[in-house]
């Protein structure tokens, strides 16, 4: 028996994002069609979020730290966030990390690339927080080979933290995806982390010319996280620039430093960088997507039917001539209608 849903109002409808009043027809957690037709709905119909990058562990201490340095705060094996979560128990860092993750779902987040600390310890904690969540989580593991294998790849912390080429090798036998750290404090990492050929790059604050051209000859995708790169102080990325040479998606970063709402992510991005609004939310959805190997992102028909849905008739929204930019801009957590996310 096909299980069969509609959503009808405004749907941004493929990667441009063209506004069209109708239906959006779901088939057995899947996009089959989109009928153009009048439906007197001020619901606002996008796809829901992919979060490109986020470190949730750190749930147990949210705005710990205040005006440490980025060293003092992540800088592995000492940093604050590493000697809190040895401190924290076991069931502590799970229950903050599903919290954090039930904030996402009920935000619009369908998945995260989640950079995973404590070895396979920590990528069982993470599978015990998100199970029975309706979110995709593409998990990452750090610190050895043994996490790799246990999760969806293997996410690094940078070139001058260690020589990752072993892992990088593991991870590629394996057929998994691998994301390292770079630029984010200054340049020196870059060209190393580039050597590894990963599949995507994480910030990439201090990117040169030299390494621009190399991201683009290499077609290597960025994560970039704005906000975090404001907090602890190393800068902005150059995401117009970024943008002309490859992929680049949208993450939140530590869950201590910032909430891991895509919707500030977005409005922060948009009001800060040259780039439109259009482009915001594609860097919010369907390129993390990409990099994650998913299949949702768009609404569009064959896609998996991971959808956010506002209430365009808000006192937020109310009022708002394009919906687009109403959505990357201005649109919050109190708009949000109905999230659904059973796609396959």
């Amino acid at each position: 028996m096909t299980d069969s849903t509609t959503f009808a109002g405004t749907v941004l409808r493929g990667r441009e994002f063209d506004p069209v009043e109708g239906r959006v027809v779901v088939e057995d957690g899947e996009i089959t069609a989109i009928e153009e037709e009048s439906t007197h709905s001020d619901d606002v119909i996008l796809p829901a979020f992919v979060n490109a990058h986020t470190h949730i562990g750190d749930s147990i201490a949210k705005e710990a730290g205040g005006g440490l340095s980025l060293e003092e705060l992540v800088a592995p094996p000492d940093g604050l966030k590493h000697r809190l979560l040895r401190q924290a128990g076991q069931r502590e860092k799970v229950e903050a990390m599903r919290r954090s993750l039930q904030f996402m779902v009920d935000s619009g987040t369908a998945a995260c690339i989640e950079f995973r600390e404590g070895g396979v310890d920590g990528v069982e904690a993470f599978d015990r927080a998100a199970h029975g969540l309706d979110i995709d989580p593409v998990v990452l593991g750090r610190e050895t080979v043994d996490a790799m294998e246990a999760s969806d790849g293997f996410g690094a912390s940078g070139a001058n933290d260690a020589d990752f080429s072993r892992e990088r090798n593991a991870t590629a036998r394996a057929g998994k995806l691998f994301g390292i750290h770079a630029g984010e404090v200054d340049a020196s990492d870059i060209n190393p982390a580039l050597d590894l050929d990963p599949d995507f790059l994480v910030h990439m604050v201090h990117a040169e010319e030299l390494h621009l051209d190399r991201v683009a000859d290499s077609e290597i995708p960025v994560a970039v996280c704005p906000r975090s790169n404001l907090v602890t102080d190393v800068g902005f990325p150059p995401i117009a620039d970024l943008l002309e040479r490859t992929t680049v998606a949208l993450g939140t970063d530590n869950v201590f430093l910032n909430s891991p709402s895509m919707f500030r992510e977005m409005e922060f991005t948009a009001k800060i960088a040259d780039v439109s609004a259009r482009e915001v939310l594609r860097m919010a959805t369907v390129n993390g997507a990409e990099i994650a190997g998913l299949n949702c992102g768009l609404v569009e028909p064959g896609r998996d039917a991971k959808l956010l849905v506002l209430d365009g008739d808000s006192d937020n929204l109310s009022g708002a001539k394009d919906p687009v930019r109403a959505a990357v801009r201005r649109a919050g957590v109190a708009d949000v209608s109905e999230v659904y996310l059973s796609g396959r």
